[in-house]
């Protein structure tokens, strides 16, 4: 099956109701709903994550949790305004693990990753972005279509086969579970660089 629908899909809202139907995989039997991106039709900047959390399974709509308020913060500490972002996530329903009454993420595999990968294509399509923020390895396995590592490809600026270039970072839920505040401020930090570097490469582009 290469393509998402039987119908063309032209539109966002499009995508999201065939999203919402989808069985490519079984994660779909104990999510809640299917989490489609949300932004501008026309957005500069495509970030993408790799599912959605708890919240986002319960919204039906991405980084609406602590790791979106990370992310938000480190947008607006980059000076990339939230309505040049159009945000996502590689694998559009919560894969989760009971653990007595609680919901644990679990991250999605490879085939998982692969099944929902028409979604993420469909979007960059749609929204054709300057440029695209991996975040985490599952979204940069989504893009690249190989396993990769964060620290080879940190800092590294990609350009993909529609030349739209692709930067890769950690996921902000990854600063959540750093324990060490000094530690965590400076990888912070370090996460708005690669945010702000990626801000200036595609400003030196367009000028």
């Amino acid at each position: 099956m290469n393509e998402p629908t039987d119908r063309p899909i032209e539109s966002l809202s499009q995508l999201a109701e065939a999203e919402a139907t989808c069985k490519r995989c079984p994660l779909y039997r104990d999510a809640t709903q299917a989490v489609p991106g949300q932004g501008p039709s026309d957005a500069t900047f495509m970030f993408v994550g790799e599912q959605p959390g708890d919240k986002e399974d319960l919204a039906g709509r991405p980084f609406v949790g602590p790791a979106g308020r990370v992310l938000d913060q480190a947008l607006r500490d980059a000076g990339i305004p939230r309505q040049d972002a159009f945000v996502t996530n590689a694998v559009k329903h919560f894969k989760h693990e009971m653990r007595g009454k609680r919901r644990l993420h679990k991250r999605p595999n490879n085939d998982e990753i692969e099944r929902c990968r028409i979604w993420l294509d469909a979007e960059r399509k749609l929204v054709k972005p300057a440029a695209i923020v991996a975040l985490g390895v599952s979204a940069a396995r989504s893009l690249t279509g190989k396993t990769v590592t964060i620290a080879k490809l940190r800092g590294k600026p990609l350009e993909m086969a529609d030349g739209t270039r692709l930067f890769v970072t950690v996921h902000p839920s990854s600063l959540l579970r750093i324990e060490d505040d000094d530690d965590k401020r400076a990888a912070y930090r370090k996460f708005v660089s690669d945010l702000k570097s990626a801000a200036k490469a595609i400003s030196g582009r367009s000028t």
